[in-house]
């Protein structure tokens, strides 16, 4: 754990080995892909609570007096629907409609925001924005001083609240506090949102206080069977919610509307925005290709990659997103597909090693908690 490597360390790279984490090169960055065990700490964040660091997310704040306008010509999602202390998913794209990067935008003041971006396309992005700047905005990346502990699970809410008097049941799902106090660690963003598909929050702390408030969440989730997880969990976790993953179920080749998530792209909006002429017609015309979720009825795993056939064989598309489900034990994924065969209930044929095995397209999300 201690050589030094030309990856990116998190604030809380330091408390990793005290939790017996396993590291790996995630997009540049050295992040535990496990502590107790990705099956352990998926299930405990299905039934209890998992904390997962989440530092190595890109953060920027844009604030001026046109903010919200030029925001609004950035993101497929309307802005201007957006109330302060109110959060929203969306993308940003290319002109072709293409995507550059899906994030998460915090309304923090009337003309103050914080976007969330990709780890790995924190460069990318931040370059995009300021090419794209318009009228009068201020942009700042905060990144490096910005650390993103998450709490998620059916505990979470009851070992966070241990830890403060704002009363938790009081944020709505994507809304924040911009200023909670936590224990002793002073003020922190948090938001309740996350990536697994269950309930829970995402503290956003200045870096020099993150290795702190991880004990300290930790301690208070003693008992309540809260658990450090890594990005493997992360990763099941998400696939099962049907949460896309950027660099793989969207890409500058998947468009937004091809991925599935056409809802965060608002056409009939007032103002222009990038790839607007490019999506509205995927939106009128339907996409050619589209997301489908598919579950193997046979025997093995649909790896990221592999490809996917119509049940006489034609090759129609190919896994973007496969592992195998904790929760239903067997092998699921999303594989970007020809449009004719999306629809639920389809056979189709996925070549594991040179093998055809059975799926079929499926409803998705394959997980969906029961509030």
């Amino acid at each position: 754990m201690g050589t030094k490597t030309n990856l990116q360390r998190t604030p809380l790279f330091p408390v990793y080995e005290k939790y017996g984490a396993k590291v790996i090169d995630f997009g540049g960055w050295e992040m535990p892909v496990q502590f107790s065990g990705i099956m352990e700490e998926h299930n405990a964040v299905r039934q209890q609570a998992g904390l997962f660091d989440v530092s190595h997310m890109g953060e920027v704040i844009v604030k001026g007096r046109d903010a919200t306008q030029y925001l609004n010509y950035l993101v497929t999602n309307d802005i201007s629907s957006l109330r302060v202390h109110q959060a929203q998913y969306t993308a940003m794209c290319y002109p072709d409609g293409g995507t550059v990067d899906d994030l998460v935008i915090y309304r923090l003041e009337e003309e103050a925001y914080l976007l969330v971006l990709n780890a790995a396309n924190i460069e990318k992005d931040v370059d995009w924005i300021k090419k794209n700047a318009k009228g009068e905005v201020d942009i700042e990346n905060v990144s490096d001083e910005t650390a993103l502990i998450a709490i998620q699970g059916p505990n979470a809410e009851s070992i966070l609240q241990a830890l403060t008097d704002t009363d938790l049941s009081s944020i709505r799902f994507f809304h924040f506090l911009p200023q909670a106090a936590i224990s002793d660690i002073g003020h922190v963003l948090v938001s309740r949102t996350g990536y697994t598909g269950e309930d829970g929050f995402e503290l956003y702390v200045k870096a020099d206080k993150a290795a702190d408030l991880w004990e300290k969440i930790l301690q208070a989730g003693e008992g309540k069977g809260l658990v450090p997880c890594g990005l493997g969990a992360r990763d099941t976790l998400r696939l099962e919610a049907c949460l896309l993953l950027y660099g793989q179920d969207l890409s500058p080749d998947i468009s937004p509307v091809e991925a599935g998530i056409g809802f965060v792209v608002k056409t009939n909006k007032d103002n222009d925005f990038i790839g607007k002429d490019s999506l509205t017609q995927q939106k009128d015309q339907g996409a050619a290709k589209k997301l489908a979720g598919i579950e193997v009825t046979g025997k093995g795993i649909p790896r990221q990659g592999y490809q996917v056939f119509s049940e006489d064989e034609k090759e129609i598309g190919y896994i973007t997103s496969g592992t195998h489900s904790p929760t239903f034990k067997k092998g699921i994924g999303l594989a970007l597909i020809e449009a004719d065969y999306a629809k639920p209930g389809t056979v189709l044929k996925v070549k594991v090693r040179k093998k055809f095995v059975e799926t079929v397209v499926v409803k998705k999300p394959f997980y969906k908690r029961k509030s």
